[in-house]
């Protein structure tokens, strides 16, 4: 699995200048962010006459410098980082998208996909709107300059949400004005806090830390927050009975350190360790995380089982953006620049393997390959999420539905093909409990094949179904 996009939102009010611009709060909060996306970065800024921009592929260092982001004048400014999960890899695609109108100029970020978005570019582009990229952000952005000809930004914004079916999680300006808008399920973390001249919104609450800044509270399902005139405003335009918030940003896309939801993802790896170890218990010799989303679940791992923590794999984190090595015969030398072995810590041992997933189990096979030619006597291999058996289509750029293993496999099947001497994975029962949220508010399509919206040629799940209920 890929990770998704990061958006931030920063407004300042009080003293001006201001010791420290809106453009660099912003950098500075999308570097915290960077887990989310490294393909492209993108900052923009409204000078109170007009926004200004900078964006490009590559890491966020790689695109900003200090001199160019001071340069951007402004007190309120929104960022993306960005993995494509709906469009492809290019500089076109690079957010924030701004789209201008009679009135004035839209600039928005998005983390999420729409399932409907092909459908709603057709009949923008039926009715004379002109794309310059194939995101299904600019779908949203036209939309919303569509409906602001008419009605007020929360009329608008009400009018919008009726339309899309899919995730989002939202940073926009209109003009010199911020707002977040969460979808009505909310599958996608957003919040918000202050800092010390205003108010920061973000993807997950390590960019408020980032920023000295204080949570103040997740930004609720269907909620639209408007920022403006040293003021909150808060409007609840849909309010569904059931949230859909994705099991995996406990399990795997969120830095340990945020609280999402209400819940620190550290303690909810944790606790999913400990859980792993009740549910598959095994003789070893160590526990040693698949660095770096499986370290946590390890700590948990080796705390209940009783059995000793101790790193077999070591990360290289300063690879940057995915390379490429010419050759077959250098996948290998691939794996090993990414990771490799500590072999005295594993020479003659029996090794549990704690990794966060399995998606197509070619990774997981290397990985336990290397640890076997490192000396470990045995590998079991431990797996802090149920078996992935279904696709994502809300955000996720996770396999297609042939190629992930757990689909057209068995248990038994997936612990042959990545050579582990036994498997285990985490029961859905057991990821829900760890998260600490009701089952009937997380989405598990990936898990059951069930997913809380309607998608075509697949299940919905009946123990819900998004009717956007107007507040």
């Amino acid at each position: 699995m890929r990770e998704e996009c990061g958006v931030v939102g920063v407004v300042q009010f009080d003293e001006e200048p201001h010791p420290v611009p809106s453009a660099l709060r912003i950098y500075y909060a999308l570097y915290a962010l960077q887990h989310r996306g490294q393909e492209s970065a993108g900052v923009t800024v409204h000078d109170g006459k007009e926004p200004h921009t900078l964006k490009g592929m590559g890491l966020v260092p790689e695109v900003f410098n200090k001199d160019e982001l001071v340069a951007l004048k402004g007190d309120v400014g929104i960022g993306h980082v960005r993995y494509s999960t709906c469009g492809d890899s290019r500089i076109e695609n690079c957010q924030p998208f701004i789209v201008k109108y009679k009135s004035g100029n839209v600039a928005l970020a998005h983390n999420g996909n729409l399932v409907n978005g092909y459908e709603l570019r057709e009949q923008l582009e039926a009715e004379g709107h002109v794309f310059v990229a194939n995101s299904d952000t600019e779908v949203i952005a036209h939309l919303l300059v569509k409906e602001l000809l008419k009605y007020d930004p929360v009329e608008a914004m009400r009018n919008v949400i009726k339309q899309l079916n899919g995730s989002y999680s939202l940073a926009i300006m209109i003009d010199d004005m911020l707002m977040a808008v969460r979808d009505p399920l909310g599958f996608k973390p957003l919040c918000f806090g202050t800092i010390d001249s205003g108010y920061v919104v973000a993807s997950e609450s390590v960019a408020i830390d980032t920023l000295n800044g204080k949570l103040l509270r997740d930004v609720n399902p269907g909620e639209l927050i408007i920022f403006r005139d040293g003021e909150v405003e808060s409007y609840q335009l849909f309010q569904e009975k059931y949230c859909a918030h994705c099991v995996f940003e406990y399990v795997y896309f969120a830095r340990p350190d945020s609280i999402i939801d209400g819940q620190l993802v550290y303690k909810v790896r944790e606790k999913i360790g400990e859980r792993l170890a009740r549910e598959h218990p095994v003789s070893g010799d160590m526990v040693s995380p698949v660095p770096d989303s499986g370290i946590t679940s390890a700590i948990g791992y080796a705390k209940e089982s009783k059995i000793n923590y101790e790193e077999g794999l070591m990360k290289n984190r300063y690879i940057g953006r995915t390379f490429i090595l010419p050759g077959q015969a250098m996948r290998e030398t691939a794996v090993r620049l990414k990771m490799n072995t500590i072999g005295q810590n594993i020479k003659g041992k029996k090794v549990v393997l704690i990794d966060d997933s399995i998606v197509r189990g070619t990774t997981s096979r290397r990985i336990i390959d290397m640890v076997r030619n490192a000396g470990a006597t045995e590998v079991h291999a431990r797996i802090g999420s149920p078996p992935i058996i279904a696709p994502c289509y809300l955000g996720i750029d996770m396999a297609s539905r042939d190629e992930l293993i757990a689909a057209h496999k068995s248990i038994q099947g997936v612990e042959a093909m990545i050579n582990a001497d036994s498997l285990g994975y985490l029961s859905i029962d057991g990821l829900v409990e760890s998260i600490g949220i009701d089952r009937d508010n997380l989405c598990v399509g990936c898990l059951t094949g069930a997913y809380p919206v309607d998608i075509p040629g697949e299940s919905l799940c009946q123990r819900k179904q998004l009717k956007l209920n107007e507040f």
